[in-house]
């Protein structure tokens, strides 16, 4: 009761049958790849060097980002002291007004009282 070929095959006839297999697809990889050696060079060798030219772009993008990030640091520092300077003379131009205004009231009072002294003085 064969039917066409068909092969009741026990575990170490189908280990071997196997073992067999991989054997022949392993030597047929090394024929291929003892051709393919140069080519694959080649190709991996152009890889190489496309990675290190994006590398290299990549590194001069970041270098110009940093660059630009410093320089719009270096602008804003500076804006900020400009707006710290003007403010402090604000204030002291502020402080000086209000010293004037304070000595222009002294003398305006040391005037009415001066004024004040004279006139009880006449009365008298």
């Amino acid at each position: 009761m064969d039917m066409n070929g068909f092969k009741n095959a026990g575990l170490s006839e189908r280990l071997s049958t196997a073992a067999g297999a991989k054997k022949a697809l392993l030597e047929k990889f090394k024929a291929q790849s003892n051709v393919n050696d140069l080519t694959f060079a080649e190709r991996e060798e152009a890889r190489r060097a496309v990675r290190i030219a994006r590398e290299v772009r990549e590194a001069e993008r970041n270098a110009a980002r940093e660059a630009r990030k410093a320089a719009e640091q270096e602008a804003l520092q500076a804006e900020q002291a400009k707006r710290a300077a003007r403010e402090a003379q604000e204030a002291q131009d502020a402080a000086e007004q209000a010293a004037r205004q304070v000595t222009m009231a002294a003398e305006a009072k040391a005037a009415r009282d001066a004024r004040y002294a004279a006139r009880k003085a006449r009365n008298r």
